[in-house]
């Protein structure tokens, strides 16, 4: 009868020891990319809703129509901004909208009626370039946050857009 000695099936304390050093240093590396992983979405969110504040006030732009009044204008519906006239609105990350930076004065003349002011993160500069014929330019740029100045100080991100609007 042959009899064999028996090898222990289990790890040596140096080979425990080398695999928790190569785990922590990946856990290290994967932590450390955390918070650029944050920033960068962060960013993007920014950017999205940037854009469609950028899209809704084109809309808006577009769907305007002609006052009344002794001088007609054209004037937008939701936003009541007169094209031609350079303005500046502030947005929340909800795309809601207030005409100064503490956010309690609607873009149509009066405050809110809800309890909370708007919590604005967003600024919208429009300014209107020398047009011809009946197309109407208009420059859109979105800064954040909302209380950089971009004409004094850099803002954190912006967006803008150069688009024309035909008035027959």
């Amino acid at each position: 009868m042959k009899l064999f000695a028996r090898r222990p099936h289990a790890f040596s304390l140096v080979e425990v020891t080398l695999a928790l050093g190569v785990a922590a240093f990946c856990l290290l590396a994967v932590f450390g990319l955390m918070p650029v992983g944050l920033q960068t979405n962060r960013n993007a969110t920014s950017q999205t809703v940037a854009t469609n504040v950028i899209a809704f006030v084109v809309a808006d732009l577009r769907a305007n129509y002609k006052t009344t009044l002794v001088t007609p204008t054209w004037r937008s519906p939701l936003l009541c901004m007169t094209l031609g006239t350079q303005t500046t609105l502030y947005f929340d990350s909800q795309s809601r909208c207030s005409s100064n930076l503490a956010g309690t004065t609607n873009p149509c003349g009066g405050g809110f009626t809800q309890a909370q002011a708007v919590q604005t993160r967003y600024r919208l500069t429009i300014a209107f370039p020398p047009s011809t014929g009946n197309l109407t330019y208009a420059d859109l740029k979105v800064t954040w946050p909302a209380g950089a100045d971009p004409a004094t100080t850099t803002p954190s991100g912006s967006v803008e857009m150069f688009t024309a609007f035909d008035r027959n």
